[in-house]
This record gives C-alpha cells, structure tokens and sequence, in this order.
C-alpha cells in the first residue's frame, strides 16, 4: 500500500510525510517539478493527472493527497475560476452518480485547468484510500465542501476549513483551504501550535509559542540578512542544518514587499513573511531599506526557508521555475501537521 499525490509539485506534502517516516508516490506534470522531486529522491510518475488512469491504482492505495493548481481560483489570479465553478459543481455530483463528462464539460471552461478541482473526487471514489487530505487557495472552499459532502455519502468523515499557516509554525502567514477525510477516524484539523499574541503565561507557560518571524527562519536573531544575494562559485555555504549566510548588512528595519502596486503587502522582518507569490511577480518580490528604497530580490534559499523546506532543498529548473515552485507547494512543517492525524502508520508508532 502506498500515498498516492496527486499534482505533487516539487514534494512539499512528499517532504510533511517524509518527516512522519512514510513514503509516497507522486503525479505532476512539470518537468522542473519532476526534476526538484528526483532531485530530493521523491518517487514521481510524470503524467497528466486528469488523464492518467486510476485502475494501475487499484487496491494499492492507502491514502491520497492532492493539491489541483489554483491559478484560476486564486485572487492573484484572472479568477476564470469563478465563471467556472458551476461546472465543476456539476461535474462533481456527475462523478458520484458514475458519470465521467469531464472532457465535454472541459471544453465549456473558461479555464481548462478550472476543472482539475474535480480529478481528487474521481481518484477517491475509484480507489477509496482511508484517507484524504486536499489543499488549495480559500476561493475554492465552497468545491471542497460539496466534495466533502459526496465523500461522506461513501463512509468518510470529512472536516474543511481554512488555516494560517503561521498558525503551526511557519514563518508565513498563508491561508489555504484544506479538506480531511478519513474512513477509520474522525476527520479533524490539528490543533493550532503558535499564535499571534500568545497570551499571558500560565503556570505551565503559554498554550501556543508566537508566530515565527522571517528574522528567526532566515537566522538573523540580530536583525541581519545577506545582502550577497544568491551565491554562486566562490560563495558562502550553509549546511543542512539552517542557513549560515555571511550575514554582512545590518537591517533591523529591512522589510520585504511582494507585489509592485502601491498597496503591496509589506513585512518588516520581526513578522512572518506575507503570503509569496511568485509567477508574473518573481522581480517584485524584494527586500527594501527604511527609506523605502531596493535592496535585493528575495533569494531562492531564504524563499524555500519562508516556505518551510531546508535551505539546501535541490530546486530545479530556471530561477522563475524554481521560485514557482516554491510558491505553489504545500509548506512541509503544515503537511506534517495535518497528516499526523490521518495517517495510521503514525498513529500507530505514536501508540
């Protein structure tokens, strides 16, 4: 029995179950993704998932992940995804009824990719693993939920709702919609690990341990950043145990913007790292001095650590291929969190 990940990007759910001690077998399509996986030894069939077939699956499943692309859900987006919905409604409830009109419906999409939403649902009812977990930008709850409602008329609790991911440890505050499902356990989100505002300690000290902020992950507790910029030959190396740059600018104020429009999101680096996208705007994602003025892009390795991966993750492809995939897989450290409750060969060690 294997994970099966669906969409499975450069292995950020790959890298939450290697954390736990389990394995998995991906489905992406892109090539540089393909390359990262290989790369970070995640096992990978290239193939598209709304084409490939799920009977080479069959009884070998124990579990299934997907995380569909959301360029046409989300708000950095077109949104063709929201002309679409209806469509994939519809196509929702014809799956569960033994209806497969996913290619006549394609052809009525705004977006072709708007109806990839759907493909976790036809894997799922063909494959009923124990379990499911599916994430994807807050725009596409509503689909979630109704596929929540049709895995529960098979024997699935289900739960869906958004989270933050600096909620549970990230240094990010990226919310993504998520669904669980579980057919041996009440399906449920894992408890929040650090807050905001913690709140006053108690006798045992606080419940939850504050946000982590860029500063922390990005090993500048003085209030430094390199200001070298991506290292090349001749660089300074960091080891696998977190970054260890030639921390030579002092920036106690620095802050890093993503976007390039007036009302950009700005952080300064005693905060978490705000959502990060990439795409269209890789050169807009920089850091900036307290006079507001340039100072770098963000470099791939302090992207990849805001995101949750080592900062000596092998990124592969162009750099703008390698920043989108970045800013599109599922952060490790949260994958963890929420597969530790589903996934029975951690429960069981936990046991």
């Amino acid at each position: 029995m294997t994970v099966l990940d669906l969409f499975a990007g450069p292995g950020g759910w790959s890298e939450g179950l290697r954390g736990l001690g389990v394995r998995e077998v991906g489905v992406e399509i892109d090539a540089a993704a393909c390359a990262t996986r290989a790369a970070a030894g995640h096992t990978t069939i290239r193939a598209d998932v709304a084409t490939y077939p799920t009977a080479p699956f069959a009884g070998r499943v124990s579990g299934l992940i997907g995380s569909p692309p959301c360029q046409t859900f989300s708000a950095a987006g077109l949104r063709a995804g929201d002309g679409d919905a209806a469509l994939c409604h519809q196509t929702l409830d014809d799956l569960a009824a033994g209806r497969d009109n996913r290619s006549t419906v394609r052809a009525r999409c705004t977006d072709p990719r708007s109806l990839l939403v759907v493909e976790p649902l036809r894997y799922a009812l063909d494959l009923r693993p124990e379990w499911v977990a599916l994430e994807e930008v807050p725009a596409v709850e509503p689909l979630f939920a109704h596929t929540a409602r049709l895995l529960r008329t098979v024997g699935y609790s289900t739960w869906v709702g958004v989270l933050n991911t600096a909620d549970h440890g990230v240094p990010q505050t990226r919310r993504r919609c998520f669904l669980l499902a579980s057919r041996t356990r009440t399906a449920a989100p894992p408890e929040p690990t650090h807050a905001k505002d913690p709140g006053p300690a108690a006798l045992f000290g606080p419940d939850r341990a504050p946000w982590q902020t860029m500063a922390d992950a990005i090993g500048c507790p003085a209030g430094q950043v390199v200001t070298r910029g991506d290292h090349h030959a001749g660089g300074t190396r960091f080891p696998t145990t977190g970054p260890a740059w030639a921390l030579t600018g002092r920036a106690r104020s620095w802050t890093l913007r993503v976007g390039n429009r007036p009302g950009a999101t700005r952080r300064t680096l005693d905060h978490p790292a705000p959502t990060l996208l990439f795409g269209h705007a890789l050169n807009d994602v920089s850091w900036y001095d307290d006079n507001g003025t340039p100072v770098r892009r963000l470099t791939t390795a302090e992207a990849a650590v805001l995101q949750g991966f080592p900062p000596d993750y092998p990124w592969q492809g162009s750099r703008t291929k390698q920043f989108e995939q970045i800013g599109n897989a599922v952060p490790p450290p949260m994958a963890s969190r929420l597969l530790g409750s589903l996934v029975p060969h951690v429960l069981a060690v936990a046991a």
